[in-house]
This record gives structure tokens, sequence and C-alpha cells, in this order.
């Protein structure tokens, strides 16, 4: 996906939204006042010859893929030897002006080391089929069937580095592919990275192997391997979100008409004589006319044979054009290692007709993101006010019962002020619904080594010091699997009619699509689809709990009626709190806080690998709000916003946190980090209280900290 301009919201007239806004919790807490400058710098630390306290690199063995491909085993990415291995990383995609998606090999082993010290072991490698010099396509010549040399070295040499840090990639074929005269492609000038035709025009089809046939084949002449058989490749994709289903239009007469064409002749081998006939006088057209596809328009009134004829249609072209791909990937050029069809992206409507045949692949991946910059209202609104419509449970209704699950993008976009709430939160779900991997939509590497260090775009967390410092404790969690997964799995199954006729559910049923499913259910337990061609859907009891509590008892989300919500973490290694710490205060096994900060996260988790009772050493990350200097909502239109600029600002969290029960700890101390890692001056030393040791946060400013014990 590509970050999009924040947009006007046009739902709510602009008198009434600023009442909304006013009135409602999104700017309740704020004061600008408390913000204090504090900034991320990677190339500081990568310059540094003495190691950050928080580095993370142990977590990876290097290089990447050392003992054989990744594959599959019990439904679940394992090893050469069979042993789970989960997933946490990056796109590795810059917008940022003057940018390339490649970075220059000069600055690779700095941005290699910069994700493995945070804990990334994978990364997305997306747009790579743009043009020069954002993309590895030659923009010469008159066709877009080569690469250019200098930015395939490029890539070359940035895998090289990935691998040699223990970082292995999600290596996407088709993303944003444009054509040109020379391709053979028609209307190339009219339809931009061909979405949807993907999937259907022979000529693009043709192309798309071709591109798979060129990297895949390509010898990467640091590494001496040729991609198909590069170990350090992880997983392989063969589309970035993209569809195609009832209602589609295509952009230009010619692929309507090519489009129109499959249609009737797949419903000429379906159909006798007589049903073609009947087919025609319901589409009132004359007898031997083609019979035109349905319009979003007339989607929800059309018969119902008609409306099935067609859902079968689009559902039997994508499973053809997925077969037709994963078998040519795997059986003409080698491919050793999973592969995704794309991703469940759709969350506005059912996508059980997709999923039909990108469930017959080897993983099945979703994608979503918190209050999207592109989405309607509502906008910078929690997400602990709103479990049922959380991410966690969007993203929970594609696992598939014996499949991994991926999510290949995720994200709580900036400017969203609470946005500290994301990481803790999916990395611990994540392991609850026992997923297989996260990926966040991106890390952008900074081309110019003078960049200044603010928030450029809403998805880049780079040079974000509560999103940057939390996935290093999210890596921490998933990698590890903190939170034990699901004691129980809800399996449900569709009859084909339930996931045709889904299409025509609105959209209030959504995220599931599943009418009368408690959407509290993935907060509880494990969740799972057994299948889509089965039994009709079971009916599930409603469910109002609150707090709503998983079957480990480890996470628990509470929700309140003056929109003051909570979500805790408590494992032996890993807890946290989330979300309104004032108003509604919660006391865990290791951890308690004091704060003056109405909002915020704080995250306390074990860098040893020992339970918190007994760890030595920790690491504490403490977020709440992060702007740009100069940045300035606009009450009465909120996506309209002066974006700022360096350098990047918090609200430092302050007041204490407790460690409790700390086992024969004789002394704590508390090591506050600068951007870069590094020690921002002595250590606090913690203050024994009959609760546990209490920590002063707060001052210096800073989003994380390095926790050290000194037991008997």
């Amino acid at each position: 996906m590509r970050p999009q301009i924040l947009k006007p919201l046009r739902s709510l007239a602009g008198a009434a939204l600023a009442a909304w806004l006013l009135a409602g919790v999104a700017f309740a807490q704020w004061d600008d006042n408390l913000l204090k400058p504090f900034v991320m710098d990677h190339r500081a630390a990568a310059a540094s010859s003495t190691p950050s306290p928080a580095d993370l690199s142990f977590l990876s063995d290097r290089p990447a893929g050392k003992d054989g491909f990744i594959r599959i085993q019990g439904g679940h990415l394992v090893r050469p030897d069979g042993k789970r291995i989960r997933f946490w990383g990056v796109h590795f995609t810059d917008w940022s002006p003057g940018s390339v998606e490649i970075p220059p090999k000069e600055d690779m082993p700095m941005w290699a080391a910069t994700l493995a010290r945070f804990g990334a072991n994978i990364v997305r490698l997306h747009f790579l089929d743009l043009a020069a010099p954002r993309g590895i396509v030659s923009n010469t010549g008159t066709d877009t069937q080569s690469f250019d040399p200098q930015q395939l070295d490029r890539l070359d040499f940035e895998v090289s580095q990935f691998k040699e840090h223990g970082i292995y990639a999600d290596l996407n074929l088709n993303v944003g592919h444009s054509y040109k005269a020379g391709d053979g492609v028609q209307d190339f000038n009219r339809i931009g990275s061909a979405k949807s035709i993907t999937l259907f025009d022979p000529r693009i089809i043709e192309l798309e192997k071709l591109y798979a046939k060129q990297i895949l084949t390509h010898v990467n002449p640091y590494t001496k391997t040729e991609y198909r058989n590069e170990t350090a490749i992880a997983i392989v994709e063969i589309l970035n979100e993209n569809g195609i289903g009832i209602g589609y239009r295509a952009p230009t007469p010619y692929y309507e008409n090519e489009l129109t064409g499959q249609y009737n002749a797949w419903l000429a081998k379906l159909l006798t004589p007589d049903q073609f006939a009947k087919l025609r006088a319901e589409a009132g057209v004359a007898a031997g006319a083609p019979v035109p596809r349905l319009t979003s328009a007339e989607v929800q009134a059309a018969p119902k044979d008609r409306y099935d004829l067609e859902v079968s249609f689009y559902m039997d072209l994508e499973n053809a054009f997925y077969q037709d791909m994963a078998g040519y990937l795997k059986n003409t050029l080698g491919v050793k290692v999973p592969i995704i069809g794309t991703a469940d992206h759709g969350h506005g409507s059912a996508s059980y007709p997709m999923l039909a045949s990108l469930s017959k692949l080897d993983i099945v991946d979703g994608h979503i993101y918190w209050e999207h910059s592109a989405n309607p209202a509502p906008y910078n609104t929690p997400m602990v006010n709103d479990p049922l419509h959380s991410t966690i449970v969007g993203l929970s209704r594609t696992t598939f019962a014996g499949k991994p699950y991926t999510v290949s993008e995720t994200n709580h976009p900036f400017p969203n002020q609470w946005v500290s709430e994301g990481m803790p939160i999916t990395a611990s779900y994540g392991d609850f619904q026992d997923w297989d991997m996260i990926i966040t939509y991106t890390f952008e590497p900074k081309r110019a080594a003078d960049w200044k260090p603010y928030v450029g775009d809403p998805f880049d967390i780079s040079l974000d010091p509560v999103r940057m410092t939390e996935f290093a404790a999210g890596a921490l969690i998933f990698r590890r699997a903190d939170v034990e997964p699901a004691r129980k799995i809800v399996e449900r199954t569709y009859s084909r009619d339930q996931v045709m006729e889904s299409k025509r559910l609105p959209a209030t049923e959504q995220p599931y699509f599943t009418p009368g499913f408690p959407l509290s259910l993935p907060l509880q337990h494990g969740v799972r689809i057994k299948s889509l061609d089965g039994p009709p859907t079971a009916a599930y009891p409603p469910d109002d709990s609150n707090p709503i509590v998983s079957d480990t008892k480890q996470l628990a989300w509470y929700t309140t009626p003056d929109k003051t919500g909570v979500v805790t973490v408590e494992t032996d290694r890993t807890q946290a709190l989330v979300g309104f710490l004032k108003a509604n205060r919660k006391t865990l096994k290791n951890l308690s806080a004091d704060i003056s900060n109405n909002f915020a996260t704080l995250i306390v988790t074990s860098l040893d690998a020992k339970p918190l009772a007994t760890s030595d050493k920790m690491l504490l990350t403490a977020g709440s709000r992060v702007t740009n200097t100069n940045f300035k909502w606009d009450l009465v239109n909120p996506r309209n916003v002066t974006w700022g600029g360096s350098p990047s600002l918090i609200e430092p969290v302050t007041g204490t946190v407790v460690l409790r029960n700390l086992k024969a700890a004789v002394s704590v101390t508390a090591t506050a980090l600068d951007g870069s890692g590094k020690p921002l001056g002595a250590a606090i030393p913690a203050k024994k209280t009959a609760d546990g040791w209490s920590i002063a946060l707060g001052n210096p400013v800073t989003t994380w900290y390095v926790l050290e014990v000194k037991r008997h």
C-alpha cells in the first residue's frame, strides 16, 4: 500500500464535527505545554563502538536461513529442524522526498544493523516492481521487461546485508508494476498498476510470470545464490492488495469487454442452452447476446440465480489464477518457500469468496490499520475504548485451521494521538491467536544523512520515538511467544451459499460478516475458519462481558462508560498497562504505576528471557503522545492538519512505576536511553517501598529505559 494524503471528512458538517471533537475524549487530555523534544538517531547508534544496552540483535541466528528453507509444519512456519519461527518485522519502503525504494549500498549495513538491533527478523520487500530510481524496473526503453543494473545491484546487496544480520525477506512480486507501449498491454497508459486486471488479462499474466522468472532466477553476486534458492527468502507473495468480485468495473472498455467475454465463455461451459436463454431473458438481453455483468448498484436486488452464477465466476477466476501462478512458481521456477496469494485487506465488505481461493495456498494473510488516514469517520480515537472493532478482531476473521496466518501490513498511523496502544496490543494478541508473522508498514530508510528527525508521514515508524521503541518491546513479546496461545479454539464453517451471500451483507456486519457472531470471541479464545464449503455457520451465544479476558487469563480488556479503557498484559516475562491509566488504575503481579498522564502505555519485558520476578535485566518502554514541532489539528476537520517538522516531540510519561515481587532484589536501577539507544546520564536508583521498587519516570525525557536488578 502507499500512504495516502489525509483526506477531508465529508460525512459531518463542520460545526457538528467541531462540537463532536470538543465534547469527546479525542482532544480532552492533551496539553501542549507537556511536550518535550525527543528524537530517534539510528545513524549515531550505528556509528558508536559501544552497543546499546537495549540491543536485541541476539534474538536472531546469523545468517538468516543458515540451516535451510522456512517451511510449514503443523499449520505454522518452522525452521528446517521443525522449530517454530515467528516473524516480527517491517516494510522497508521510503516515501520521503527524494527517496528510493532501495537505499544506497553505503547505508545498507547501517540499516540492517538498526533493524536487527530493534528485534526485526523479517522485512517485506514491497515496491520493487516500480520503475527506477524507486524500484528495479528499467525506466529506459519502450517496455518494462528489464531491470536497472544499479538498482538490481543495490537490491542484491540489501538482501545480503539483511541475511548477514539474521533478517529474512518476504519477497513481493506484483505490487505497483505499470506498463509501457512496448509491453503489448492494451490501454497501458490508462490502467495504472492494473489492479484486478492482473487476475484475468492473458498478456498481463504473461508479464507477471516474466517478472517472477527474471527476479527469482537472478543470481545475487553477494550471496552467490539465485533468489529461488535463497534460504533467507522466507515467503513469496504473488500480489499485493488485489482482487476482483461482483460489481467490478474495469477502467477501460477493452477490459470490460474482455472480462464479460470470459464470463460468457464460462457460462457457456456450465449452462445448457435453455438455462443460458433463461439467464439472457432475466438480464434483459436478446437471444445470442452476451449476458452483462452486474453493476454494484444492481447487486443487492439481483435475482439469486444470476447473482450466484456471477459470484461463482469470480471465485473460479481467482482460483484459476492463483493455482496457475503458484504452480508456475513452484513447479516451473522451483520456488521452495511458502507462498501467499494476496492479503485479505478489504475489511469493509466480506472477503469470504476471495478467501475460498486464497486459503488453498500455503499461507493466509491479512492487512489492517487502526483508523487509516483514507478511512471515513471516526478518526483520532483510542482503540482501547472499542475492543469489538479493534485491529485484533478485524484480523482474526481471516485465520484458517491448519494454515499459518500472517499479517504483512498493520499500523496505528500518525497523527493518531493514541498510537502507543498499537504495538503491545498487536504483539500480545498476535501471540494469543498464535499468528506466524506481524509486519508493520513501514520503516523508511531516510536517504539523506542529514534528514531532520520528525514523523514525516502517517505510516513511517523509523523516526517515531514511541512506535519505534515499542517495536523493540513487541519483538520480545511476539518472537518469544510471551503470551500463551489460546487454550480453546473456536472453529466455524460456512456453506457455499453463505460465502456467496456474504457479499450482500451490510457494512454493519463487519468485520466478521457472520450475523450473530460475538465480536468479543477473538479476545477470549482462538478463532479459525474450518471450511468455506461445509455446514452453515452455527449460532453463537451473545457475549457482553467486561472485562473481556483471554482464556489464558493473561490478557484483559476493560471498557468503561466514561471511555477510559485499559488493556492489561500479565505474563511471566512481559507485563503491560495500556490506556487511561490515571483514571483506571490496575495492579499486575510484577507491575503497577502511578502516573500523571491521562493516557499512556507502560511495558516491562525481560531482556534475559527470565521471568520478571527473577530477571536481572529488563526493558521498560513508557509511551504517550508523539507529535511534531508546530503540528496543529484543525478542529473543524480533523483530517486537515498542519504537519509540522523537526524535532519530534513526546509527552513524557511522568510519575512512578513500581516493580513488584522481585525475588531477593537488593537494588534496582533504571537507565534512561536516548534516541540512539545509549544511556542518558547516570542510572536512576529505585526506591524500596512496601509495594515494591518504585522508579521515577520523566526526567530525563525518554520513551525507554533499561532496568537492572541486583540480588542476594
